[in-house]
């Protein structure tokens, strides 16, 4: 089996350890040849971490330079695991080094660094994979199949929404992802991309938005127990008005401070024959509504996910057996292996999401402008 030598950048953080872990278990779930994945070299700022790091996965080094890491000659795949803003730099250095890159979203801070990112990974001929899990979700796999093989008819209308409470309460203190100069944006950046990613991969491309938003929280501590406060600088809540390219029309959301909402990634896609529901918290229901159905059977029927769902065997053998965050991650780590060793396609390159980066920044645009705003990239 070829090896492929990985160098991790902020792999002491828990998204980095995850990206390891998954590659350690895609030989262990999939019996096939996609390479042996070999823990070169781990890099991050937080020192005593990362010995432990280091051995917990075996990595031959550990260097507090990134830099380092994106040079060296034994590394063949660079993973970004680290915050937004770090992410352009990283990316660039290690694709002008004639690295394959691995990057965590979103891509970057602006869709102008992401395309430029795509071009040059392009002129490299090197794998260049943006790490939206939800898009290997075998749930998300099946509405495409529903959406693109017209069973669903012409798609009219879709609404969807990511919501999370993990920032309501306000003594939480404020960290990176609150600043924009780091994360680029909040609720939007943060969830609603991973909304994003999987509607681009199901309807295609959004010609134009318009969205208004909302800091419910402007103030955080500066740290536990702190008196001292610092100014919030993004949105806790993202509303916006999508319109396709296809003619679809819709809403998509999203929120930080959702109380009760632990994992709410949820839609629905609306078609001339049928209609189709999803909702993370339940990952292994989709709900299916077809015209042809109508009479004395007509409702939405509860589908569950199964070996013929792709993505789904792997896990499991029979129908129904839940399969969670973690098996998405496994998912995606064999896409990336496989695309490495064997030269298989995958959608979420740098071009896709540098698209998704652009309707981010059309959001944004339409947020000040308090008009339609069209998203430029991939035009």
């Amino acid at each position: 089996m070829k090896q492929i030598r990985i160098g991790t950048i902020g792999g002491a953080g828990w998204i980095g350890q995850v990206h390891a872990t998954s590659m350690q278990n895609v030989q262990r779930i999939y019996e096939e040849d996609t390479g042996i994945p070999v823990f070169e070299i781990v890099s991050d700022v937080n020192e005593e971490k990362l010995k432990t790091v280091q051995k917990k996965f075996g990595y031959k080094r550990y260097t507090a330079d990134w830099r380092n890491l994106v040079s060296d000659p034994d590394v063949d795949l660079v993973d970004i695991a680290t915050p937004n803003s770090m992410h352009y730099e990283m990316a660039r250095t290690a694709l002008e080094n004639g690295k394959h890159v691995f990057c965590e979203k979103p891509l970057t801070l602006s869709w102008e660094q992401s395309e430029q990112l795509s071009a040059l990974a392009q002129e490299k001929g090197v794998v260049n994979y943006v790490a939206f899990n939800n898009l290997m979700n075998p749930a998300n796999q099946y509405v495409k199949e529903l959406v693109q093989t017209g069973k669903l008819g012409k798609i009219v209308r879709v609404e969807g929404t990511y919501d999370q409470d993990m920032l309501l309460d306000p003594n939480i203190p404020i960290t990176w992802r609150h600043i924009n100069k780091f994360a680029g944006s909040g609720a939007l950046g943060d969830l609603a991309s991973h909304l994003l990613s999987v509607l681009q991969m199901i309807l295609g491309n959004i010609r134009e938005v318009n969205g208004v938003s909302s800091t419910v929280i402007p103030e955080r501590p500066v740290k536990t127990d702190s008196c001292e406060k610092a100014r919030v600088e993004n949105e806790d809540v993202i509303g916006f008005m999508v319109r396709y390219e296809n003619g679809a029309i819709g809403t998509v959301g999203a929120s930080r401070v959702a109380t009760g909402r632990k994992n709410y990634f949820a839609y629905e896609i609306q078609g001339t024959e049928g209609s189709v529901v999803y909702n993370l918290e339940r990952m292994c229901e989709v709900n299916v509504y077809f015209k042809k159905d109508e009479g004395r059977d007509m409702g939405f029927r509860n589908v569950l996910l199964n070996p013929y769902h792709e993505g789904y065997s792997a896990f499991q053998p029979a129908p129904g057996i839940a399969i969670a965050f973690n098996d998405m991650k496994i998912i995606e780590a064999h896409t990336l292996l496989s695309a490495l060793t064997r030269g298989t396609d995958y959608i979420s390159n740098f071009a896709f999401g540098a698209k998704v980066d652009a309707v981010i920044a059309a959001v944004l645009r339409s947020v000040n402008s308090r008009q339609w705003e069209k998203v430029y990239a991939g035009k």
